[in-house]
């Protein structure tokens, strides 16, 4: 799964991201409320872990922002904060679980691990014959394996999230890259290309398509 953890306090941030790096799981670390806000808006993760008690801007006015913009991504809140009343306001603000610190890896991870589950009806993603599952990382076409690196996997999602729009070079940059590299660069034009290779190369019907002068759309026809 690919994480994101906004969590201030250092020892605690080092602690669950070795852990759920060693579980397997791409973690993306936020240290302010502001910088995760941001983060959890320019890019999709399957899973969020956030801190009530944040600087710049707290836990809960996150978890209310992202609910109200329509992100639905499951977030769990850690807080030190245990009392009912916490816990109940955390979850009414938009909160899906609520862990108290301290807590053991092994309750977070099979926390986690629930929260995904929960929410595994929205975790595939189809154009055409063509499927990622977000949950397990891989991507199909026809039934037939195709092997993505994490770049790949990442333009192909942000790709299928948006089927049959035109996705500029700019708009590629900032959401799969994170970047404001100018425009003009090619790494687009190779990465598309190696996509291109891996999910049209031997099927009848190609999927993705050059706008000439626009950018790029995945779309069946």
């Amino acid at each position: 799964m690919r994480i994101l953890v906004v969590e201030d306090d250092a020892e605690a941030a080092a602690y669950v991201v070795k852990g759920l790096t060693e579980s397997g799981h791409s973690v993306d670390l936020a240290v302010d409320g502001y910088d995760g806000l941001e983060r959890a808006k320019r890019a999709s993760f399957d899973v969020m872990i956030i801190d009530r008690m944040l600087p710049e801007l707290d836990g809960l006015s996150i978890i209310t922002s992202l609910r109200g913009a329509g992100n639905n991504t499951p977030v769990l809140v850690l807080s030190a904060l245990s009392e009912v009343s916490d816990r109940v306001e955390g979850l009414s603000a938009g909160g899906d679980d609520y862990l108290v610190k301290p807590f053991a890896l092994s309750e977070l991870l099979a926390r986690l691990s629930a929260l995904t589950r929960r929410g595994s009806l929205a975790s595939r993603l189809n154009v055409a014959d063509l499927e990622m599952d977000l949950l397990s990382r891989t991507v199909t076409r026809a039934g037939r394996p195709i092997d993505l690196l994490p770049r790949e996997f990442r333009l192909l999602e942000y790709l299928m999230r948006h089927a049959g729009q035109v996705l500029t070079r700019t708009m590629l940059l900032e959401k799969v890259w994170d970047s404001h590299v100018d425009p003009q660069t090619n790494v687009i034009d190779v990465h598309v290309g190696r996509l291109r290779q891996k999910i049209d190369r031997g099927f009848a019907t190609p999927l993705l398509h050059t706008v000439r002068g626009a950018g790029y759309c995945l779309r069946a026809v």
